[in-house]
């Protein structure tokens, strides 16, 4: 089946600030990319980092989700433009102090900085998205961001595996400490390109009125379960998937950064408006179920792939692994836009979404910790067969969502 893709001129309300939202989000997802890219190795070349330390830093790295509700309480008269700026501003502040070396600690603190900013980005990226759309057009403006993001993340790769491999060649190896700072100052610029692209643009009436400042409904009681089951399954992929890259396989940075393109790039080629396209026209809620299910066999190889398979092989699977789940990650949409479905208004969606990824990153801060505790006590393997099991009951619990009444395709 052939799916035919739009510009965001076809999806978009005219005179919504698209243009100016997806330039911005595209190079916010290419500092996104270059920060992603590195991270691991840094921690792992740099710090020597465990299982558990790295679990530890994730727990610290996520508790602004977890306060993301009581945060954006705080800002809950800025408009979401505003808070999309604010949040880029930190994460800008943390990739300016990553240029001074600093001990583990320090290092924390940092990215607990950069973490706040791409917090508060999170929310509203997906309610600006769902509130620029055309009628009928909600999973492709979704998908729209995804793609932008997804561009970004192959460029920042990109340009990290060109440092690394290009640094090394000509500086040598033992310069990776001057590759790591490159990324860093290559990362400032991008996120301070993004901010001025956003501040550029007079907010066109996305949410003049004042925000919910806490936000959370009896209604809504199936999407924070479908974001607890989300939390999990993000947190052991985005967490430990990387992780078991170089610490299990070796993976240099240029490699991983390769990866990360490649994963990216087929996420932005078609992964995310495909995704899209398909909530829109099969529903949210079948978009939900089957995720999951093919989420489980996904987690199983990826665990098992070095027990099952000699070396070489094991690699290609892993890899092949984590490429395919960057794409299902995009079909966490269809959670939005079923929350989309069940809300009176632009502020009450943006609240939602914003105590969603709150619901979620309780679950994700307590798997960074007892992730951490598994992976060194027991292995990649056990790790992964619990998420295997997660993906199963995500699949269970959202054959109880609801088809609204009147709603077609759209609601699965």
């Amino acid at each position: 089946m052939r799916i035919p893709f739009s510009s965001f001129r076809d999806v978009c309300r005219p005179g919504s600030g698209a243009g100016a939202f997806f330039a911005s989000i595209l190079v916010w997802g290419v500092g996104m990319g270059c920060f992603g890219a590195a991270f691991n190795n840094f921690l792992v070349e740099t710090y020597d980092v465990s299982g558990l330390q790295r679990g530890v830093l994730e727990f610290l790295r996520e508790t602004p989700g977890v306060l993301l509700v009581a945060i954006l309480a705080a800002l809950h008269r800025f408009s979401d433009w505003k808070v999309l700026r604010i949040g880029t501003a930190f994460s800008l502040l943390a990739a300016l102090l990553l240029l001074v070396p600093v001990p583990f600690a320090g290092a924390v603190a940092i990215i607990a900085v950069w973490a706040l900013g791409e917090h508060l980005v999170m929310p509203v990226r997906q309610s600006i998205a769902l509130s620029i759309a055309k009628e009928g057009r909600s999973g492709e403006s979704l998908g729209i961001v995804t793609g932008a993001v997804s561009a970004g993340t192959v460029a920042g790769s990109l340009a990290v595996a060109g440092i690394f491999f290009l640094g090394a060649r000509w500086f040598g190896a033992a310069r990776q400490r001057a590759f790591y700072s490159a990324t860093w100052a290559l990362v400032a610029l991008l996120l301070a390109a993004s901010l001025a692209v956003a501040s550029s643009v007079r907010e066109p009436g996305l949410a003049k009125r004042a925000r919910p400042s806490f936000y959370f409904r009896r209604k809504y009681w199936r999407f924070y379960v479908l974001e607890l089951f989300y939390g999990a399954r993000k947190q052991v992929f985005f967490t430990f998937g990387p992780f078991v890259l170089v610490k299990l396989y070796g993976m240099p940075t240029q490699r991983v950064a390769a990866l990360f393109a490649v994963s990216a790039f087929l996420t932005a080629l078609w992964g995310g408006r495909l995704i899209g396209r398909l909530v829109d026209r099969w529903g949210y809620r079948n978009v939900m179920i089957w995720d999951t299910v093919v989420l489980f066999f996904v987690c199983l190889l990826y665990g098992f792939a070095k027990d099952w398979f000699p070396l070489p092989v094991a690699t290609a699977v892993v890899c092949a692994n984590y490429v395919l789940d960057a794409v299902l990650s995009n079909a966490s949409m269809a959670t939005n836009l079923y929350a989309r479905t069940l809300s009176d208004s632009q502020e009450e969606l943006t609240a939602t979404l914003t105590s969603g990824i709150s619901v979620n990153h309780v679950v994700t801060v307590f798997f960074a910790l007892v992730g951490g505790l598994v992976f060194d006590r027991f292995g990649a393997g056990v790790l992964f067969a619990f998420a295997a099991l997660m993906a199963l009951a995500n699949s269970a619990f959202a054959l109880t969502v609801p088809r609204p009444r009147g709603s077609g395709a759209s609601a699965g």
